[in-house]
């Protein structure tokens, strides 16, 4: 009603997701708040690849400028045979890739990127609330109230889920659907760069191809840091998300990579272990007043480098609908249907790229001969082009929405 303040939107997790829709909805002056389980703001993965459909949400959303200091500029991928090193073809990132699709291709830590979306939202005077794991929430006339594990609760208008893969909100929207294992395990960690041989320091990011696995490397933190990521087929799911792993684990499964590639990964420390999940899609991401965005809805493969993109798509997208006019208390939760209209499509076909890429990369044999060959002899800007309908997003479907 006139007079009364909306109810604020809540946001459960304050990753890359819940922090860019918080800083998308400050911006169009819509109260929010941010709820997130961990008793600060972390981030314990490695490197991050942010192509220019994620640049231009940055931009938008004002972090760009910010994090470009700390940011790797690739200028091509390097793709290399995992077991002689040798050159297999590459594909046009840099100058290229930013006059293709009017944004650069970026590599970061991924603490820099949270780091660097936080800092605007506190700037934007969003709270956030820490220690605050959801444990189940009542809709109301006019809102929804949602209760914590330690018995603290906030009012607001809709709940959003942004709480990544292991999502609570997703296991509450939809208690009876369990995560379906991929088979594989990233293996993340960063290496000094003054101590590594001259060919993984150059601005690219290097990918090395073997069967049943692959390695991605890129300097990132100005060049003083390479962030690695290594994905092998692992047929049983490791316990916990995150954990800890010894170098020796990887390296054994890397048995027959090329030994510069290993003495690389013998330089790198912190070591760190994700079981890889492809579920199947949700029969919707939505429920009343409570939806889902970015790995909470649809957990995407990492085989694209873009399940950190989607987030900031989604993100995007969500707070452009929220900033409607009709979006006031009573209807804002209509906004989720709208969403997911807007956004599933295009993520599902994200998420069958994501796995067609990890078969190519994984393939072995007569498979992978013609793989290489192909890659040789393919232009890579050529190869590039395939993913024009990717990288050229640049808010579309958001202005129709505003």
């Amino acid at each position: 009603m006139a007079g009364h303040a909306k109810p604020p939107i809540l946001i459960a997790g304050a990753g890359i997701a819940g922090l860019a829709l918080a800083l998308g909805l400050a911006q169009r002056g819509i109260a929010c708040r941010l709820l997130e389980r961990r008793q600060e703001l972390s981030e314990a993965g490695a490197g991050i690849q942010l192509g220019p459909n994620a640049m231009h949400v940055l931009r938008r959303l004002g972090v760009a400028a910010a994090l470009e200091a700390e940011c790797g500029r690739p200028t091509e991928i390097y793709v290399s045979d995992g077991a002689s090193g040798r050159h297999i073809g590459s594909l046009p990132l840099g100058p290229a890739m930013e006059a293709r699709y009017g944004a650069p291709y970026r590599v970061c830590h991924r603490a820099d990127l949270q780091d660097a979306l936080a800092q605007a939202v506190r700037a934007a005077g969003v709270p956030v609330v820490t220690g605050f794991e959801v444990e189940r929430w009542v809709e109301t006339g006019d809102g929804i109230v949602v209760h914590a594990a330690d018995g603290r609760s906030k009012t607001g208008g809709i709940l959003v889920g942004a709480d990544g893969i292991w999502s609570r909100v997703r296991r509450l929207l939809h208690p009876g659907l369990e995560h379906r294992y991929a088979g594989k395990l990233a293996a993340r960690a960063l290496a000094p760069a003054d101590l590594a041989m001259e060919r993984f320091t150059r601005a690219v990011t290097g990918v090395w191809l073997g069967p049943s696995a692959h390695v991605v490397h890129y300097p990132i933190r100005a060049g003083r840091e390479i962030a690695i990521v290594c994905i092998v087929d692992e047929p049983v799911a490791r316990e916990g998300w995150g954990g800890q792993i010894d170098v020796a684990a990887v390296l054994h499964k890397l048995d027959g990579f090329a030994p510069e590639l290993q003495d690389l990964l013998q330089l790198a420390s912190g070591w760190r272990s994700w079981s890889l999940y492809d579920p199947a899609p949700l029969p919707s991401w939505s429920r009343g007043r409570v939806g889902l965005i970015g790995d909470a809805a649809h957990p995407v493969m990492p085989f694209l480098a873009q399940g950190g993109a989607m987030a900031l798509e989604d993100a995007e997208t969500l707070a452009a609908l929220l900033g409607r006019d009709s979006a006031g208390p009573a209807a804002a939760f209509q906004a989720f249907a709208a969403f997911e209209q807007v956004r599933r499509a295009r993520v599902l076909k994200v998420q069958d790229a994501s796995r067609a890429n990890g078969r190519i990369f994984h393939m072995r044999g007569l498979m992978a001969v013609a793989r290489n060959v192909a890659m040789g002899i393919v232009p890579g800007s050529m190869m590039m082009s395939r993913y024009d309908w990717l990288y050229r997003w640049n808010g579309d479907g958001v202005a129709a929405t505003s």
